[in-house]
């Protein structure tokens, strides 16, 4: 790219100020718009290597355009021409600027991300994105799927976008995610959640109509799910993406990444060929955090608990914890028990959908608490007697009772005459001693 204007920094600070400079005119022409513009995007790309060495460093440029006159005087016109510049640009600096100031412009304004997809910028972005494979291209491969994560979460894709998506790329993040990871990015966050909402993307479209207005004429069948697809074939190579989704559902706190998480784990418990995808103490530690979120959960989190129920059910039924052994099954049914019986909102009663989705899980065979069987009644010889063999015993031992009655009497007229010699036998002795006494 060109850059008519050459310069000579001291510092960091004279870099910032100069940078100010540039932004803070207000231009009411396109031609300055673009000279200035063309100023800003130079200045960083020459510079970069020496005063930004952070993201956040980045950012920070953005944001100064984002809020300079330079921006204000017209903000459709600067999106637009960087939009452009992603469409045609090929060198990292200036892809990674560009597509930084249109991220932090898109997530102060849905706008700019809707307005990037009706120019069709998606298919740019999956192409980009898959170029970028030098380790060099990292950071500006990050910052990419930054945005193509955001566009996807903010709206319904189109279908040809979808469509783009090849195979190829989706086993190319794959492959990303079991690379060795690093500090800055333990879990390799930034491509899971692209994986992630590209799933549910693919699970919007087929189950819902498309936008009104939006051309479903012949050739948009419904199309493959590639995320799902990919694991039922080659999910023995991608295991981590597996750990690694466990782990980040263990400790994420925002609502929208935890049912894009439970999205895809449903999927994998519900599709036969992923019955057997997680490892068994991955799946352990699964059944852990969802037994600990459903506990933790505030009243009104009602949909995210509902969606925890409808995961769990499948988790239970089909997976690897159906086998021995039953894997916390006394905490699953103290959970259900809770869930069930507990009331929200002041003593309101539970509602239908968490009765339902409990008595679903809680019937799941192996979680059912077995009963212990009574003994059957011993039978004995009197009942095995026949009616007249057991009359003639009810009879003798009518005669024994009787028998045993008139012995207790006896017994008792015995006993009586036996105290009486006694007390005799005391009295004597008592008199005897009194006139030895005397």
């Amino acid at each position: 790219m060109e850059f008519d204007v050459s310069y000579s920094l001291e510092d960091e600070q004279q870099f910032w100020d100069e940078l100010d400079e540039i932004v803070n005119n207000r231009c009411e022409t396109p031609q300055l718009i673009d000279n200035h513009l063309k100023s800003y995007l130079g200045f960083v790309a020459s510079f970069q290597g020496e005063y930004l060495q952070s993201a956040s460093d980045w950012a920070q440029c953005g944001y100064l355009l984002l809020n300079s006159p330079l921006f204000t005087t017209d903000k459709t016109y600067i999106r637009n021409r960087l939009i452009g510049r992603l469409r045609t640009e090929v060198s990292n600096p200036v892809l990674y600027l560009a597509s930084t100031i249109l991220l932090c412009d898109g997530r102060q304004n849905q706008e700019t991300f809707e307005v990037m997809q009706a120019e069709g910028l998606f298919p740019r972005l999956l192409e980009v994105v898959g170029s970028k494979k030098a380790p060099e291209d990292k950071e500006c491969r990050n910052r990419l799927l930054d945005v193509l994560y955001e566009m996807s979460r903010v709206q319904r894709l189109r279908w040809e976008d979808l469509a783009a998506i090849d195979d190829a790329f989706i086993l190319y993040l794959f492959e990303l995610v079991e690379e060795q990871a690093e500090m800055e990015d333990p879990y390799h966050y930034v491509v899971i959640r692209v994986l992630l909402v590209l799933n549910e993307q693919y699970m919007v479209s087929a189950h819902a109509p498309p936008p009104e207005g939006e051309n479903s004429a012949a050739g948009q069948e419904v199309l493959t799910n590639k995320v799902i697809k990919i694991l039922c074939f080659k999910g023995d190579v991608y295991k981590t993406f597996g750990e690694n989704i466990i782990l980040l559902l263990n400790r994420e706190t925002e609502t929208s990444l935890q049912l894009l998480i439970l999205k895809l784990i449903y999927l994998l418990c519900t599709t036969s060929a992923t019955y057997e995808y997680f490892y068994r103490n991955d799946l352990y530690v699964l059944c852990d955090v969802v037994i600990r979120n459903l506990l933790d959960l505030p009243d009104d989190a009602e949909s995210l608990r509902h969606t925890y129920l409808r995961v769990l059910y499948p988790l239970l039924a089909h997976t690897q914890l159906r086998k021995p052994p039953f894997y916390k099954r006394t905490e699953l049914q103290s959970l259900f028990h809770t869930l069930a019986s507990i009331r929200y909102n002041h003593f309101e009663p539970v509602d239908e959908t968490t009765t339902r989705l409990v008595a679903r899980c809680r019937n799941v065979p192996w979680v059912v608490e077995k009963k212990v069987e009574e003994p059957a009644p011993m039978t004995t010889d009197i009942e095995a007697e026949k009616p007249e063999e057991a009359g003639r015993s009810q009879h003798r031992r009518r005669r024994g009772r009787e028998g045993r009655g008139q012995g207790s009497k006896s017994m008792e007229r015995q006993m009586g005459t036996l105290t009486f010699s006694r007390t005799k036998l005391r009295i004597g002795i008592a008199i005897s001693i009194r006139i030895i006494t005397i």
